[in-house]
């Protein structure tokens, strides 16, 4: 490289290669699923700071990625199809921006640099407008800068060598076919990228690469199908981008839906089973505590890891399906003890006489504070929260939060008492939490001023039994405002208990429709009414999600307010009464 101005800093390329371009940088985590458009490299997430920049052709410098396992996708699709940057660089390993780039580079000769830099040199890059990288070498100037291709400085991470059993030998060279081979070959890459030095048998996999990003993950899975790949444990698959049975009657355009479809049968089509649902803890093959399983899904890890104590990473898309074809995963992270304790202790206090529009906002709030550490949360065993509300919480904290759990002190399983799941109290660093920082989140969640909505949206993560018990009291004798539409997402199989239940016909008699198979963030016009301006919902995640991927205002409240809302076509804008005495 040369320039006659500029500073030098050695990083760690955990994918090779040369780049020269003007240097885009935020201090924030950004989920590239739901926060970048991969059709035009735009970010789309309302709420990050990059939000309207494009990344076509930048040297993208963030600490690291968050949210969604389907990132991981999202690059892929702009490796692919040109929208891409021109190199990555984060403060931390990133599996899931990395991954996207290996799948990119193994099965489409497309690839980018992926570097690593310390947080102290990572801090640095903000004072610099352009950057040359060549392998772990960065330049970065104030003026357009060169590389001279000539000098290729050798700073490849010194990985640890993966320990493989005779099976994995065996299926690495091959002879179980090409489909394994190319996941083993995957799977031990993201190994070493993670410091595993020897691999794991999984029971169960969860498949979040199922959603349609675009013609390459669509590739990808017809691929390994084509080539014979069948899983080799049981295998299930989280939303998908369309009602697999339905998308005709919703006017979803038939292009669009026979890829998703197709992409949804290249997995059937290896043996997964078609449960299309991003809550696969509501099934009742949903795992044990201290399972090993491999899970997809932001908000399914940290509720499997959380809630039910099984024990998975975050994985990232694609990165499940090579493990679903193995059944072999590598052995690091929150599978093993000592990753599963909490850096981190958020005491909260004086908590009393709260609805369900609490837990979402306390795991937003929660989830920004926590970053990629596990926190204890002490203070509201006494509320006693359900599943549900487990589940609200816990989507919250995986929107904004790249770590793969969290302890709730008194109410998680692996943490009855604090001291549980602290291993050095002098390492783990205490954050006092007032209820009025809540209005941070509720202001984040409610930024439309206007008083009118046009859809409700409800089920992200997919609705419950439970919910859809509390939704059919909430709608007995009612009946929609004609201007509105609620609509409620669910897996298959919750929608035919529920109907057993004889819970769905007063909430469709309410005027409400259930939408099976996908969820609200994938979901756009016309499933979305083109006339929608402001969406009502109870989900803090697709109150986030929600205004980048429709382009719509979403406002968020609790479930009897979503109701109330649906009833009369107006938005309530009062924050709750056991928020509001903290303004």
């Amino acid at each position: 490289m040369s320039n006659s101005s500029h500073t030098a800093f050695s990083g760690i390329p955990y994918v090779s290669g040369t780049a020269c371009a003007p240097l885009l940088t935020s201090d924030l985590e950004l989920s590239f699923w739901g926060g970048v458009n991969p059709q035009t490299g735009v970010v789309i997430d309302r709420h990050h700071p990059l939000s309207g920049q494009c990344l076509k052709n930048k040297i993208l410098a963030l600490p690291g990625g968050r949210g969604s396992c389907s990132g991981s996708g999202v690059i892929l699709e702009m490796l692919v199809n040109g929208n891409r940057p021109a190199a990555i660089i984060v403060s931390r390993p990133d599996d899931i921006i990395t991954l996207g780039v290996l799948v990119a580079q193994e099965l489409f000769n497309q690839s980018i640099p992926v570097v690593t830099l310390s947080g102290s040199d990572f801090a640095k890059l903000l004072d610099f407008k352009y950057a040359a990288i060549s392998n772990g070498t960065l330049l970065c100037g104030n003026e357009p800068l060169s590389v001279d291709r000539n000098i290729i400085p050798s700073h490849a991470p010194t990985l640890k060598p993966v320990k493989l059993s005779k099976s994995d030998q065996s299926t690495l060279d091959g002879d179980h076919g090409q489909a394994a081979h190319i996941a083993m070959k995957i799977i031990i890459q993201m190994a070493q990228l993670v410091g595993a030095t020897e691999l794991m048998d999984v029971h169960q996999v969860h498949i979040d690469g199922c959603v349609y990003t675009g013609p390459a993950s669509l590739k990808f899975a017809q691929k390994l199908c084509q080539m014979g790949g069948r899983v080799a444990v049981p295998t299930s698959l989280n939303s998908i981008s369309v009602d697999y049975r339905h998308w005709q009657e919703q006017g979803v355009e038939q292009e669009f839906a026979n890829q998703a479809r197709s992409l949804a049968d290249a997995y059937t089509g290896m043996g997964a089973q078609p449960t299309f649902t991003c809550a696969p803890y509501l099934l009742e093959t949903a795992p044990k505590q201290g399972t090993q399983i491999a899970w997809a899904e932001s908000n399914a890890v940290v509720f499997a890891n959380s809630v039910l104590g099984a024990r998975t990473m975050k994985y990232p898309d694609f990165l499940d399906a090579c493990i679903a074809l193995t059944g072999r995963a590598p052995l690091a992270g929150p599978h093993l003890d000592e990753n599963r304790y909490a850096t981190l202790h958020i005491s909260i206090s004086d908590i009393e006489n709260v609805d369900d529009a609490f837990y979402p906002l306390l795991g937003y709030q929660v989830g920004k504070i926590t970053g990629n550490r596990i926190a204890a949360i002490d203070g509201i065993a006494h509320l006693a929260p359900d599943l549900d509300d487990l589940k609200a919480f816990g989507a919250a904290f995986a929107t904004v939060s790249s770590a793969p759990m969290f302890h709730i002190v008194g109410v998680t399983p692996e943490a009855p008492v604090l001291q549980d799941v602290i291993r050095q109290t002098d390492l783990v660093e205490k954050i006092d939490l007032a209820l009025s920082d809540l209005l941070e989140s509720w202001n984040i969640s409610n930024r439309s001023s206007t008083e009118k909505t046009e859809l409700v949206s409800l089920g992200n993560p997919h609705f419950s039994l439970a919910e859809f018990g509390k939704l059919a009291k909430l709608c007995q004798g009612k009946t929609a405002h004609k201007s509105v539409k609620m609509m409620i997402t669910t897996s298959r199989d919750v929608a035919e208990k529920a109907k057993q239940e004889g819970f769905i016909d007063p909430i469709t008699a309410y005027g409400a429709k259930i939408i099976t198979d996908t969820c609200w963030c994938m979901i756009e016009e016309p499933v979305i009414p083109v006339t929608a301006q402001t969406i009502m919902t109870n989900s803090a995640k697709y109150a986030h999600y929600g205004p980048g991927i429709t382009g719509k205002d979403v406002r968020f409240h609790n479930l009897s307010s979503c109701v109330e809302a649906a009833s009369s076509g107006m938005v309530s804008k009062a924050v709750p009464s056991w928020l509001r005495l903290h303004e």
